[in-house]
């Protein structure tokens, strides 16, 4: 007699309502993908357009320039999705350090200030979503292997890291930007928060991130922004 045993039937009707949802949500999946641009508030031209004439206007005045952005920000979306809270917390992640100020978190984007006045260089970390590097001040270096020239955004530049791409960074002396991602915001929380459980372990900063981060999503979801 064989001694392997077919599956029972209700185990058979469970494994096969089981493919069927894991099918149905990875179809659901893959048409959201397809369409994140349905959930968007912020355009990438109009980013890159905003620096640059903050910059223009304000030059090497870096608060200044953050000010002239911010501001125009909150007219263009009222209703709050622009945190105007100056809440600055320190980032560790990829071996970089510097500061942000969560301008806006949701599911699907998120727009920050991030920087250091004293110079830091990391891992970019391999994303689900595009990321925008809008220079508002000093120059970032970036490098890709098999190249034997850095790649260089000055001022007024940006660097755009491609969904699923990765580089090593480097934000020379003081410099700051306006950091614009959109695609999937939260698997890339993992590489936000893992340089603190491995390393730091500067739990307090830890919670304000998280603490920041989770009440501009859930604020922002309850005004039906995913």
């Amino acid at each position: 007699m064989s001694s392997h045993s077919t599956p029972s039937k209700p185990q058979t009707v469970l494994l096969t309502r089981i493919a069927v949802v894991l099918a149905l949500l990875t179809a659901f999946f893959y048409y959201l993908d397809s369409h994140l641009n349905w959930f968007y508030i912020f355009n990438v031209e109009h980013l890159n357009d905003l620096s640059t004439r903050a910059i223009a206007a304000h030059g090497n005045d870096t608060r200044a320039v953050v000010s002239f952005i911010v501001d125009e920000l909150k007219e263009r979306l009222p209703g709050g999705y622009v945190n105007l809270d100056e809440e600055w917390i320190f980032n560790n992640a990829g071996g970089a350090m510097g500061a942000m100020w969560i301008i806006h978190a949701s599911i699907t984007e998120y727009l920050i200030v991030f920087g250091t006045a004293i110079g830091t260089e990391g891992h970019t970390g391999r994303h689900t979503a595009d990321d925008y590097f809008h220079i508002l001040t000093g120059t970032q270096l970036a490098y890709t292997p098999g190249f034997y020239e850095p790649e260089v955004y000055p001022q007024g530049s940006v660097h755009h890291l491609r969904r699923g791409t990765v580089k090593q960074y480097k934000m020379d002396e003081a410099c700051f930007a306006l950091e614009y991602a959109r695609g999937w915001i939260p698997p890339m929380l993992g590489f936000g928060f893992a340089d603190t459980l491995t390393s730091t372990l500067d739990f307090p900063t830890l919670w304000r991130t998280s603490w920041v981060t989770t009440r501009e999503m859930v604020s922002n979801l309850l005004r039906g922004k995913i």
